[in-house]
């Protein structure tokens, strides 16, 4: 164990040691018998007891052996008050160290001796720079030329030095009195006490020694009149402030830890919720689902009570089959006055009961006249009894002989109408060629340059024996070929408008523009070759009711055509006049008699009776299903004109004789120079369907029509029970 001898006393208030203090009258106290066991860092530090100038306070004696420690410095001036003078020195101040007491056998050192308060000191300005690290003590200071007076009061009792509060800077324990203990005043002890060094320490690891190692050399502090920060010596040498003894208070257990797993995927699913909630919330608010859903905020939500729905009466009712059936003495005088109308000229009729099939009235029903445009009812009854119902007329486009070619090929409907996609030509239902100049790009990516058409389906002249030299083009007709535009027309939107002299030609010119090519005239394509493109005009039934309505000459003679093509006739007029013939013979029609040179009536030389012409219509208009050709001739009755409200009775049934059937009467028209014919079914007032033709050749267009309007509304004022 290293020596002590330059190291001067250290105050303590531990019992390092058991020993024998001197007081001031020159008695010796009793061995410490009570020196607590402790295990501190002081407990190999035999220091002597040595009387101070300050407040007194208990010392430890240095052993004999060791040598005086050197005279300090200049002592320090305590700032606290001056010590009481009338307490009596221990002993004077010698240059020698003073009498120790026989050291008797070291008793175990208590925790809280090793770790004794000592006095406060007060710290340099270094040491206030830095409150965590405390100066070392300075050397006790002794006073030369006099006793030195300790803090030891008559009778054996020591003075606490300073009654004030703990030194500012740090924690300081809490102060309390001194206590009595083997006849001597002690301080009471705290659980640690600390000197810091007077060099700056840095943290160390605390090491497990086996030994306790020595400190090294450490002057004496002044004594100061307030007690220092409690600072702990560790066996390594190492000073750190001591822990404040305090209860230990429970520690609260920590609370339980949320499964972060379940929390992230509880944000989630909130989440999620939230954008489902906005998403369903916008569309609901769109005007079209509120509306749709009916809403409370929906545009279309009503703002009132839902009015009572009001009574409503039928104006028409549908033909009454216990209706009383006419006579036929009773038609026969409804109809004497008006067709004895000289303007009729030569006149050829016929009325027929379609419920019983019995005829009511018959006047020259069998003559062969002059139809005009009633031959439609013909063509179109043929088309309706051999082809299919839904049939729909092609246009293609093929690839040609390169493949920047594009033949069209023309499939006869004639009702592809140039119009923009959304725009209704006269003809509704019908195809666009835009449509199919969107199909062709797609097709071939836009490289074809030339442009073919191939109008080979169609054979024979443009026009039909019987035409007029000016029939086509006119206002009502153009040549016959199974491409165009519109049928004909300049101008889609307007029916009687001069139609083109070559409308295959402009069909070819308009789809090579419109598809960034040129126009390279006819070709025939080739077997197989690849579709390019392909639209298709509306179903036959509409084509029927669309040509009869406006009476289209130009789509008849188109219709007639995909009858003898599907007949295996030619394509031609006379093609179309046989198969016509040939279809209503097959079906039980009588066509005895009958010339046709053409579909659509334009053809002067066509001769049909008036009964052939009332017998398809009273097939069409039975009130039963019994006969087959009745469900195929049915749609014959939705094409025909509406006297005074549609297609080419629009504007007539305007007078006083004729008045009478506007409404009630629908019919096919049929008007040429000297020829007028009017053929349909009209409701008389007991509400029975009856069917009539009638026929006038020779007679003044202008005066023949009202004529013939008054002799059909006749049969509408009919009792004729």
């Amino acid at each position: 164990m290293p020596t002590h001898e330059d190291e001067p006393a250290w105050p303590s208030d531990d019992s390092d040691t058991p020993e024998t203090a001197e007081g001031a009258d020159g008695a010796t106290d009793e061995p410490a018998a009570d020196a607590e066991q402790d295990s501190g860092a002081t407990a190999h530090l035999p220091l002597p007891e040595v009387s101070l100038p300050e407040q007194p306070t208990l010392w430890v004696e240095r052993p004999k052996e060791q040598a005086e420690p050197q005279e300090s410095a200049e002592p320090q001036e305590p700032k606290a008050e001056a010590p009481n003078p009338e307490a009596p020195r221990a002993e004077e101040s010698k240059p020698e160290a003073p009498k120790a007491a026989p050291p008797k056998q070291e008793q175990p050192e208590s925790d809280q001796e090793r770790t004794a308060f000592l006095p406060a000191i007060q710290l340099p300005p270094r040491a206030q720079q830095r409150p965590t690290q405390q100066q070392g003590p300075q050397q006790r200071p002794q006073q030369q030329g006099g006793p030195q007076q300790s803090g030891q009061q008559p009778g054996g009792q020591r003075q606490n030095p300073q009654q004030g509060g703990p030194q500012q800077g740090g924690p300081q324990p809490q102060q309390r009195g001194p206590q009595q203990q083997n006849g001597r005043q002690r301080w009471p002890q705290e659980t640690s006490a600390q000197v810091t060094a007077p060099q700056q320490l840095q943290p160390q690891p605390q090491p497990q020694p086996q030994q306790r190692p020595a400190p090294p050399p450490r002057p004496i502090p002044p004594a100061g009149l307030q007690h220092a920060q409690p600072m702990r010596i560790e066996p390594s040498g190492e000073v750190r402030p001591a822990e404040s003894a305090q209860p230990d208070e429970p520690t609260p257990p920590p609370p339980p830890e949320q499964p972060v797993k379940r929390k992230r995927r509880g944000l989630l699913i909130g989440a999620v919720a939230l954008v489902v909630v906005i998403v369903v919330g916008v569309a609901l608010a769109l005007p079209p689902v509120s509306n749709r859903l009916g809403l409370p905020w929906a545009p279309n939500f009503p703002k009132a009570d839902t009015p009572e729905p009001a009574a409503v009466t039928l104006a028409l009712q549908p033909p009454s089959s216990s209706a009383p059936t006419p006579t036929n003495s009773g038609v026969a005088a409804e109809l004497a006055g008006p067709a004895a109308n000289p303007a009729l000229g030569t006149l050829a009729g016929i009325v027929i009961d379609p419920a019983t099939g019995s005829t009511l009235w018959n006047h020259n029903s069998s003559q062969l006249l002059t139809p005009a445009s009633a031959t439609k009812l013909l063509t179109t009854s043929a088309a309706l009894l051999k082809l299919d119902h839904g049939l729909q007329i092609p246009t293609k486009v093929v690839q040609g002989s390169s493949p920047d070619t594009a033949i069209i090929v023309a499939g006869g409907d004639v009702t592809l109408s140039a119009l923009p996609d959304g725009q209704q030509s006269v003809l509704p239902g019908a195809a666009h060629l835009d449509d199919l100049v969107a199909q062709v790009k797609q097709a071939s990516g836009g490289s074809i340059k030339k442009v073919q058409i191939d109008v080979s389906l169609f054979s024979g002249p443009l026009t039909a024996p019987g035409w007029a030299p000016d029939d086509a083009p006119s206002t009502y007709a153009a040549p016959i070929v199974p491409g165009m535009l519109d049928a004909g027309r300049p101008n889609p939107t307007v029916d009687e408008v001069l139609r083109s002299a070559d409308p295959a030609g402009t069909l070819l010119q308009t789809f090579a523009q419109r598809l960034g090519a040129t126009a390279s005239g006819h070709a025939t394509a080739p077997q197989g070759a690849k579709v390019l493109g392909e639209v298709r005009s509306a179903p036959l039934t509409e084509l029927v009711d669309n040509l009869l309505q406006i009476s289209d000459n130009t789509l008849a003679e188109a219709v007639g055509r995909q009858t003898a093509i599907a007949s295996g006739a030619p394509a031609t007029f006379a093609g179309v006049a046989q198969t016509t013939l040939n279809t209503l013979a097959q079906n039980g029609f009588d066509v005895s008699g009958v010339a046709l040179n053409d579909g659509s009536g334009l053809s002067t030389l066509n001769k049909v009776p008036p009964r052939l012409l009332a017998q398809l219509l009273t097939v069409a208009a039975a009130p039963d299903n019994k006969d087959p050709r009745t469900a195929k001739l049915r749609p014959l009755l939705e094409g025909l004109p509406v006297a005074g409200g549609s297609g080419t009775l629009a504007d007539r049934y305007g007078d006083a004789n004729s008045s009478a059937g506007k409404g009630w009467v629908r019919a096919k028209t049929g008007t040429l120079s000297g020829v007028n014919t009017l053929a349909g079914v009209v409701l008389d007032k007991d509400g029975r369907v009856l069917v009539f033709a009638m026929m006038s050749n020779g007679s003044d267009i202008v005066a023949a029509r009202p004529a013939l309007d008054a002799l059909a509304a006749a049969l509408r004022g009919c009792g004729c029970g």
